[in-house]
């Protein structure tokens, strides 16, 4: 027997198995259990089809099962509505040709009947053997209660099947021979078992992960995180805690850079439903995957559903959202075939896998935002209006940073302390003032980026100051640093810069060079004023020499810089 050598289990934690069975194959099913109760948890139930698939769903919910074994349409049925592995018994060739010697006995006609598919080999088995056999194939229980009664109008005496087949042989007043053998039920109980075992080795895997995917499925932030004290930040917070007592879908509207994920997960961590409790927050940017990938992303697959499918399948990001918060990112980007997919998954709380036909049961709320106008959209027949009003229940529109430029020296000092702090470098004591002095260059730029621009500038402030400690933040400093907000600087502050006029941008340019950062890897990171107070000779030897690199710096002509190096040598 297959099973004498004992698996690997742990005594105490042995796998469970259910075995789902009616009629004959029940009893055949308790009576190999005995000889498996020192290597499992073995529990027979005596259902069928729907009635089994309920009964084991419920259970699940509380109890834990490693695995399923039943045969037949039974189990055909149950493998499409069961998330636990089911292993199908099967019936071996020996089985059959045993079961036919049997049923002779009784008739010289025969009739089997088989689940779906015929028995290819049956033919010339018949032939050899002089076996008289009919052979059917049936799909419901109705198919083969009508397949039996037309073999009994054929004169047929004996039939040969499973369970199910057998019980409508005698129904029908006829001889019914059942096809299974001990040692093929001894075969599904081994496979069972090695089933049992990689569920296991994957559960102590996924508890492994655990604490890693609770990490990487945690909303971080929250409404502190909403930094402003403007009027319409403000407006915004009271909007993002009265939408998180609601579980209906939001529809976030904004600009590139705002912070439209910051206030889904704010919306996330402030729902009653989450609050406290380690639920997931799950987001997904609809534009920066591909179509192919994106429906299997979402979804999730069987096992074989393309090629390159993940073996064994693969969750998808609603079921991994279950109970908590799926944010589907640039939602406009989204194809119009997945809309239409994605509409029924709100609509009937459920999704079905790519390749499989079981709908699986998600609790999920959804959280979408987009940069784009999705009402216009709709019109050009590019958005499904009616996913369009599904998702948009709550709507919430964030202000661009121009709009509230009375935020932007807050975020900015926030911003620029926790980046000088990551690399390891401390502001300076006078860094508020410092930074009050910039305001007008700041404040008087239209901020395209929105928030993310703002924190990027910051980071690369960062960066100059944490390698020159004393250097100080002036707007001279600022504008060499980033000179894209001189375009757009208030006009007195640019043409006080250019004439040098004030006396802050006097001592600006007057001051040393930058600090210490090779300047070749910043040709052309300082302001035109500041680049023309150099000297040529100065810039050429920063250069090594080559006077394109150094004309390209100042933003002359290789004749022009010639002349100039000329000048400064008094020739």
């Amino acid at each position: 027997m297959r099973h004498s050598t004992p698996l690997p289990f742990d005594a105490n934690d042995k796998p469970v198995i259910w075995t789902v069975s009616v009629s004959r194959l029940y009893d055949l099913f308790r009576d190999i259990t005995l000889e498996y109760d020192d290597l499992a948890t073995i529990e027979p139930i005596n259902l069928g089809f729907d009635e089994a698939a309920r009964h084991i769903r419920e259970r699940m919910a509380t109890e834990r099962c490693d695995a399923v074994i039943a045969a037949g349409s039974n189990a055909a049925y149950l493998k499409g509505r069961l998330s636990v592995p089911v292993v199908i018994a099967k019936f071996s060739g020996f089985d059959v040709m045993q079961a036919l010697a049997r049923a002779r006995r009784v008739s010289d006609r025969i009739g089997i009947v088989t689940y779906q598919d015929r028995l290819p080999e049956l033919a010339e088995f018949a032939n050899t053997f002089g076996f008289d056999v009919e052979q059917r194939t049936y799909a419901t229980e109705e198919d083969a209660r009508a397949q039996i009664n037309d073999l009994k109008a054929a004169g047929i005496k004996a039939i040969v099947g499973a369970g199910l087949i057998t019980d409508l042989a005698e129904e029908a007043g006829l001889t019914g021979v059942f096809v299974y053998s001990a040692a093929s039920i001894r075969h599904a109980f081994d496979d069972a078992l090695e089933m049992a075992r990689l569920t296991q080795l994957e559960a102590n895997r996924s508890r492994t992960r655990g604490a890693v995917v609770a990490d990487t499925l945690r909303a971080k932030h929250g409404i502190n995180d909403l930094r402003g004290d403007s009027a319409a930040m403000e407006a915004l917070r009271q909007s993002v805690v009265l939408y998180a007592k609601s579980p209906a879908t939001v529809l976030i509207q904004a600009e590139t850079g705002c912070g439209k994920e910051l206030v889904a997960q704010a919306i996330h961590r402030e729902s009653p439903r989450t609050l406290g409790q380690n639920r997931p927050f799950v987001a997904v940017n609809c534009g920066a995957i591909a179509e192919s990938l994106l429906e299997s992303e979402l979804f999730g697959h069987e096992e074989g559903a393309f090629t390159g499918a993940r073996r064994g399948g693969h969750a998808g990001l609603f079921e991994a959202a279950n109970r908590g918060t799926l944010f589907l990112d640039e939602i406009g980007e989204m194809p119009l075939t997945l809309q239409t997919r994605l509409l029924r998954v709100l609509e009937e709380r459920e999704v079905v896998r790519v390749g499989g036909t079981r709908p699986i049961a998600v609790n999920v709320r959804i959280i979408s935002a987009t940069h784009c106008d999705l009402e216009q959209r709709v019109r050009e027949g590019r958005f499904r209006a009616d996913l369009f009003y599904r998702l948009a229940v709550l709507r919430l529109t964030i202000p661009p940073l121009r709009a509230r430029l009375e935020d932007v020296m807050t975020l900015a000092e926030w911003s620029l302390k926790n980046a000088l702090a990551s690399l390891g470098a401390r502001p300076h004591p006078n860094l508020h003032a410092e930074m009050a002095a910039c305001a007008p260059l700041l404040q008087h730029y239209d901020w395209p980026g929105n928030v993310r621009e703002l924190r990027n500038l910051t980071e690369r402030l960062a960066l100059f100051l944490a390698a020159e400690p004393l250097q100080a933040l002036t707007p001279a400093f600022v504008l060499s640093v980033a000179p894209e907000l001189g375009r757009q600087a208030a006009p007195q502050f640019a043409a006080g810069f250019a004439t040098g006029s004030a006396a802050a941008f006097a001592a600006d340019t007057a001051a040393g060079p930058l600090p210490a950062i090779p300047s070749s890897a910043l040709p052309h990171t300082l302001p035109a004023a500041r680049r023309s107070a150099e000297s040529a000779s100065d810039v050429l030897a920063r250069f090594g020499g080559r006077r394109d690199a150094a004309a390209d710096y100042l933003g002359i002509s290789r004749t022009t810089l010639w002349r100039k190096l000329r000048a400064e040598a008094g020739e």
